[in-house]
């Protein structure tokens, strides 16, 4: 298993954008009452791994908004203690699967885990968990407005929809068309209070 990780992060490492794209499109999908107990499941692993570390795990994106249509990837924002070993971190989360992928354009400390990606395209549980410091975090706000405003939730979904015709097999640009809408419903969300 360990060789098949290593192979894995290999060959992913040395593919260029395009390449990952052809195999891991976006692909939606209708909304799956089972993506719940995929990220509680996912949760209890990481709260028993990670431990005292932890400051707060939260479901977030489209899978964790019921009746949205989404990539079924379950997003996670895993909040950590600012002493903890990152490099200690990064080696128990490779040790259970999951592959490191820098994120120096986003909030310290810069990571983010993948897990559910093989050789062949995507497995039957596919995650992200994206590393924070303790923070006010638009994902959560974002969620929240969208979990009680399901008319906006519809909204993001057909638009979604639109941008996945056009963008399947870039991955980048898809979620960059997104962002201005992303943006407008979080700063309503700020200003609503949720």
């Amino acid at each position: 298993m360990i060789q098949n990780r290593a192979i894995m992060k290999k060959f992913l490492k040395e593919m260029t954008d395009e390449e990952l794209w052809q195999l891991f499109p976006v692909i939606l999908s209708e909304h799956k009452s089972y993506w719940k107990d995929y990220y509680n499941t996912e949760k209890y692993l990481l709260e028993r791994i990670i431990g005292e570390n932890i400051i707060c795990i939260n479901h977030i994106g489209s899978t964790a908004i019921p009746g949205l249509i989404a990539k079924p990837t379950i997003d996670i924002l895993m909040e950590i203690s600012e002493n903890t070993d990152t490099a200690q971190l990064l080696h128990i989360m490779e040790g259970n699967g999951y592959i490191y992928t820098p994120q120096p354009k986003n909030p310290a400390p810069h990571m983010m885990f993948m897990k559910g990606y093989a050789l062949q395209g995507f497995e039957e549980k596919v995650f992200h968990v994206h590393i924070r410091y303790k923070g006010d975090w638009d994902e959560i706000h974002f969620r929240d407005y969208l979990l009680f405003h399901p008319e906006v939730a519809e909204v993001y979904g057909l638009i979604k929809l639109e941008l996945r015709q056009i963008y399947e097999h870039n991955r980048d640009a898809y979620t960059l068309a997104k962002s201005d809408f992303i943006k407008k419903i979080t700063k309503l969300a700020r200003e609503s209070g949720y």
